[in-house]
């Protein structure tokens, strides 16, 4: 079958009413990711005509642009103030699993509907985060990695220098234009930081990392970031932020799914839903904070992800 782009939206989690920061929004992000998208989902199931027919009453509720399905149909609504009011945000997931080659195209995908869901044409700090990343507060920011271990690293695209360098030029594009202020990454130790550097042009001024032992940053980072003029922030966030199978399930037939895809890839015709591998591509973070009063005012994901078969441009390694 062709391959289709599925592009789903939780729109605004913070429409039940605005949120200050210094209160726990939600835990980690996958499960925010998730709940937001089914209440999304949900929320439109819900006006469903009676007469739409099994199978076809996503119709009624999502918008199909060639061979692009969105979940629900786009309704981007601007922020209530100027854009001079706010401190924007966001956070780009590449998926594991997903070729680096494809990079290019999902950072402008991901920007520019972040772009149009908040109505604004800059945003203040852009952070990302690359798979097979992940930092450990134990071993004091080094990476001490086997010689297996550095083979096996080498030999993934998805995690190599040369690979994140080269998606690193397609942030410096949009910072050279003044669409991005600044950036930033997601779980650089020191030892990853002082590789990377030297390759990039525009230097990231944020460094996110997720310490679990009580926020204990090794001392060889701190005094490394504050070298290098570098912002230490923490976060909860997933590696795997939306798996294939998690995916299916949102968009399936059962209980609490979008009534979307089919139950499984290989389900007959006779079966309800649209068949085919689901392979998530790219999840965005965004949100939207009021300056003065620092409140929470508009925060969403965007996930997108591709149905067909591994012979339709596919990933064998993270289709379901």
């Amino acid at each position: 079958m062709p391959t289709m782009k599925l592009v789903l939206s939780t729109s605004n989690v913070m429409s039940s009413g605005p949120s200050l920061m210094r209160r726990p929004l939600y835990s980690k992000s996958n499960v925010e990711l998730v709940n937001g998208l089914r209440a999304n989902f949900n929320l439109h199931q819900n006006h469903v005509s009676p007469s739409a027919k099994p199978g076809e009453a996503y119709k009624e509720w999502t918008e199909q642009d060639g061979d692009t399905l969105y979940i629900p149909h786009l309704r981007p609504k601007t922020l209530a103030e100027p854009r001079e009011v706010y401190d924007i945000t966001a956070k780009l997931f590449y998926l594991p699993g997903i070729p680096a080659s494809r990079r290019c195209k999902h950072t402008r995908d991901a920007i520019d509907m972040v772009l149009k869901e908040l109505g604004v044409q800059t945003i203040d700090l852009l952070i990302v985060s690359f798979p097979g990343v992940t930092f450990d507060a134990d071993d004091d920011g080094e990476e001490e990695l086997s010689a297996d271990e550095d083979a096996s690293a080498n030999s993934d695209e998805s995690q190599g220098l040369d690979a994140q360098v080269k998606s690193w030029k397609v942030l410096e594009d949009y910072h050279s234009r003044g669409i991005i202020s600044q950036l930033g990454l997601s779980e650089f130790s020191s030892d990853r930081l002082d590789k990377f550097l030297p390759e990039v042009s525009v230097r990231p001024t944020v460094d996110q990392i997720n310490v679990k032992d009580c926020c204990v940053v090794p001392k060889s980072l701190i005094l490394y970031a504050k070298e290098k003029n570098i912002e230490l922030l923490t976060h909860n966030d997933c590696m795997d932020i939306l798996p294939c199978g998690t995916t299916r399930e949102i968009l399936s037939q059962g209980d609490g799914g979008a009534k979307i895809l089919a139950s499984r890839a290989d389900a007959p015709d006779s079966e309800p839903g649209l068949k085919g591998n689901i392979e998530p591509q790219w999840v965005i973070k965004y949100t939207a904070v009021v300056k003065d009063r620092g409140v929470v005012e508009n925060k969403g994901y965007y996930a997108v992800a591709q149905l067909g078969d591994s012979e339709d441009g596919l990933s064998s390694t993270s289709k379901c």
